[in-house]
């Protein structure tokens, strides 16, 4: 957990209102990175649609899986647990890309 060790510093010292606050910052970069992530997914399934490609791609569902647990591994956080937030993320994706065809 070397990475964050200064983050956790700054939490000790922060009262159960600022790490509230703190939540509810993270929570919406998180939206924003999922929104950020969606518009880069749509702009693939354009491409795909150009090139006569399908929708689904397998190979890049699990490297991107793989990376996940890679990430999550690497910030100590559970690996099962983060590749089904991904999973979701994949699906929501091959769903707005179904329905965009």
């Amino acid at each position: 957990m070397a990475d964050d060790e200064p983050d956790r510093r700054r939490t000790d010292e922060m009262s159960l209102d600022e790490l509230r606050e703190e939540i509810k910052t993270i929570d919406r970069e998180i939206v924003e990175h999922i929104a950020r992530r969606t518009y880069v997914a749509d702009a693939i399934a354009e491409v795909k649609r150009e090139q006569g490609l399908p929708t689904t791609d397998e190979s890049q569902e699990q490297r991107v899986m793989d990376r996940a647990g890679e990430n999550a591994k690497r910030f100590d956080v559970d690996d099962n647990l983060v590749k089904a937030m991904f999973r979701l993320l994949i699906e929501l994706n091959k769903v707005e890309q179904r329905e965009s065809r």
